[in-house]
């Protein structure tokens, strides 16, 4: 499970979310990938679930790059607590993601399988994506 060897601090606010990715938001490596179309936290749980369908499908071939990493702690209280007594527990990280973020990558297969082998790995993630191609990329040559 993906998760930070260490953080500086053990708990984090919540923040805010808004706006559309500023960075993180054009494919950097791969030909094809998929972009996320809402706000949302993903935990490491779900990234690696999506991770591991695609690499099923792709059969090891090819290359696969998660462009998020899950960072931020997650606190939860224990069932049946009163209010008060401070912050919960760390639970587990989440990497939050905002419309446009890049999630994952791949390269080194045909358009085809790239397409379902995205397909998926998003249906292991809580967010709607999009299919995107590299612009240069010429979908009359097979991988």
């Amino acid at each position: 499970m993906l998760q930070p060897k260490k953080t500086k601090f053990r708990r984090q606010q919540k923040g805010r979310m808004k706006g559309i990715a500023q960075r993180g938001h054009e494919l950097a490596f791969g030909s094809f990938g998929i972009k996320t179309l809402e706000n949302k936290w993903i935990t490491g749980r779900q990234i690696e679930a999506a991770r591991i369908a695609v690499t099923r499908y792709m059969q090891r071939q090819g290359q696969v790059w998660v462009r998020i990493f899950p960072d931020k702690p997650i606190t939860k209280k224990p069932a049946e607590v009163r209010m008060g007594k401070g912050k919960g527990s760390p639970e587990g990280f989440v990497a939050p993601v905002t419309p446009g973020r890049i999630i994952f990558e791949i390269e080194g297969v045909s358009y085809d399988v790239a397409k379902e082998a995205l397909r998926l790995a998003a249906q292991k993630l809580p967010v709607t994506t999009k299919f995107v191609v590299r612009r240069d990329y010429d979908l009359t040559q097979n991988a």
